[in-house]
């Protein structure tokens, strides 16, 4: 039968060469056209190692952060701070932990400091209150938790994790989120225990300049360059571990001087934090209200996954282009399912910190 085949088809191509060369040509320029666009296919997918088995990146916050108006002891104190927190996340993944939990125990760090705007450090809102957000993603399987206005919840990032692996629900606001804490065992604080003299001083400052310059103007208010550069604090982690799974969360005091119970983009999937393993993990920072519209994060994670290009491209196109076009300030961490890094904002600093596969530590505030 075989032997039968192979002779029916050798007098097809006699017969087809013998009476259309023309066409046989066509075939044949065809199918080497075909065969070498998938050799050349090939060759790129080749070229797409691993950059990092595992990493972590994190950021305290983007925003005016400028070196002259920084003393050397105060830049001290914040690099120490990041380096110490993502050490805690690095060590998780080095010994075979998982990106969740890396990712929770190193924002559980900053959120124990008064440096960043996050649990102890959160900033005041307009009735002299600490209302705090926070949302924690997984990419292996889309799922997510976050919480949003927790005033007694020492972490709210543990919080967040809990209504992601305990509840049936994503989003917990307020006195039912605190409930939630208390059912699940998490540390309750005397809502003082978020005071802080700074916070409390930028809010006083920031009301002063509303009541006295502005008028009660609150509209002008909302745009004055001091007001404005209140807006920005956000603690953030993503992290990518041995087995490939990436987690990416987020925790913030919110805005300074924020009212009727303002909920920004960090307890937002998709505007604040998104994780996906095909694509990548995002975490935000900057003024909320615009990575909201603009659906930052998850944005980030649709152009790699549809148009097929880099993390670094579609960040720089998401924040560059897209959010400053609408008027929104700020920027993003990120790592891909390849363990490729970034760190894009378009403000004049980000308090940030990475460390890959190999235990390189590096630790950066302003842009340059």
């Amino acid at each position: 039968m075989y032997t039968f085949l192979c002779k029916f088809v050798s007098n097809v191509i006699k017969y087809i060469f013998m009476k259309n060369r023309f066409l046989l040509s066509i075939f044949f320029l065809v199918f080497i056209s075909c065969s070498h666009t998938e050799n050349t296919s090939d060759k790129v997918k080749n070229k797409q190692k691993q950059t990092n088995k595992f990493a972590i990146v994190i950021h305290g916050g983007a925003g005016t952060i400028l070196k002259k108006n920084m003393s050397v002891e105060k830049e001290q104190k914040y690099k120490a701070k990041l380096k110490e927190a993502i050490l805690v996340g690095y060590n998780i993944l080095k010994n075979g932990g998982t990106s969740l939990d890396a990712v929770e125990k190193t924002i559980n760090v900053m959120e124990d400091s008064p440096l960043f705007n996050a649990g102890k450090g959160a900033v005041f809102t307009h009735d002299e209150t600490n209302e705090m957000d926070a949302s924690i993603m997984t990419g292996n399987d889309l799922n997510a938790g976050a919480v949003a206005g927790v005033t007694n919840v020492k972490n709210p990032i543990s919080l967040a994790r809990k209504v992601m692996t305990n509840s049936n629900h994503v989003l917990l606001y307020g006195s039912g989120a605190s409930e939630f804490a208390k059912e699940q065992g998490l540390t309750i604080v005397d809502p003082s225990y978020f005071y802080t003299d700074k916070r409390f001083k930028s809010l006083q400052k920031i009301k002063e300049k509303e009541k006295s310059v502005l008028d009660h103007d609150e509209k002008s208010a909302f745009y004055d360059p001091d007001i404005k550069n209140s807006k920005y604090g956000t603690v953030g982690c993503v992290a990518l571990d041995k087995n490939g799974n990436i987690t990416a969360g987020t925790s913030t005091g919110g805005m300074t001087n924020k009212r009727w119970h303002r909920i920004g983009d960090s307890p937002i999937i998709g505007a604040g934090t998104y994780a996906n393993n095909a694509t990548c993990g995002i975490s935000s920072t900057g003024w909320g209200e615009y990575f909201i519209r603009g659906v930052v994060a998850h944005d980030i994670s649709a152009q790699i996954e549809y148009k097929g290009i880099s993390l670094k491209d579609a960040a720089k196109d998401v924040i560059q282009n897209k959010l400053t076009n609408l008027g929104g300030t700020g920027g993003v961490i990120g790592l891909d399912k390849k363990g490729n890094m970034v760190f894009e904002f378009n403000t004049a600093g980000m308090y940030r910190a990475s460390v890959n596969d190999k235990g390189e530590v590096v630790i950066k505030i302003y842009k340059q």
